[in-house]
């Protein structure tokens, strides 16, 4: 067994002045995928404000200084989430039937919201006002993409099936209309009727949308 394995964690003043290289996993006994992954989960249930690195520590049965260890703060691993839900539904649209990206495009923005609920939240409240330069210019990136890609869906229009809409206020309608489904939680609650489902209630209004937006820019 090589030097420092099976040794566990002495303390978080310790743990936080080794540097930034990455411990072993007997030294650190969580890795930097779990506590993205603890983060993750916290923001599915709790506002930004109380994902503090103690309660991602907790959720990652993780020591705090962990945080400190593998991405220097808690602003820059609540980024690392973002970035990390922001790949998996924000990539460039391939070529297509512009009618079928725009409702691709309004879908992907509902499985984004349903898979982090209060991610537009830590935009606004956390990432927005970060003190990182690097952090800011990257979360500004990040938005830009889906705005480059109500661009593109006009580009693909070569038969002129939509109406002109300026790419960026289809991206902050759809993102508005899908959030707030989820922000608005209690008052829609109090407007449907007792025992409706709330899975089922979430598809007919997606469904709605795609309608209301697709048929809304389809030309007559």
């Amino acid at each position: 067994m090589g030097k420092g394995q099976g040794q566990p964690v002495k303390s978080a003043a310790k743990l936080a002045s080794r540097g930034k290289g990455r411990p072993t996993a007997s030294a650190a006994g969580v890795g930097r995928e779990a506590l993205i992954d603890a983060a993750r989960a916290l923001l599915q249930e709790l506002p930004p404000a109380q994902v503090t690195s103690t309660a991602i520590a907790r959720k990652a049965n993780a020591d705090p200084a962990l945080v400190r260890y593998y991405f220097g703060n808690r602003e820059n691993l609540l980024f690392e989430v973002a970035k990390q839900i922001g790949e998996e539904s924000n990539r460039p649209l391939p070529p297509g039937d512009p009618l079928v990206l725009l409702e691709d495009m309004i879908r992907g923005t509902f499985r984004f919201t349903r898979s982090a609920k209060h991610m537009q939240r830590l935009m606004i409240e956390e990432l927005d006002s970060a003190s990182s330069p690097e952090v800011r210019e990257k979360m500004r990136e990040w938005n830009r993409n889906p705005v480059a890609n109500y661009a593109r869906i006009l580009e693909f229009d070569d038969k002129g099936e939509l109406c002109e809409f300026d790419p960026f206020f289809m991206y902050l309608a759809v993102v508005g209309i899908s959030d707030f489904f989820v922000s608005g939680a209690p008052l829609i609650e109090l407007l449907v009727p007792p025992g409706t489902s709330k899975d089922d209630l979430a598809k007919r209004y997606e469904d709605f949308v795609v309608r209301l937006v697709t048929d809304g820019v389809r030309k007559r």
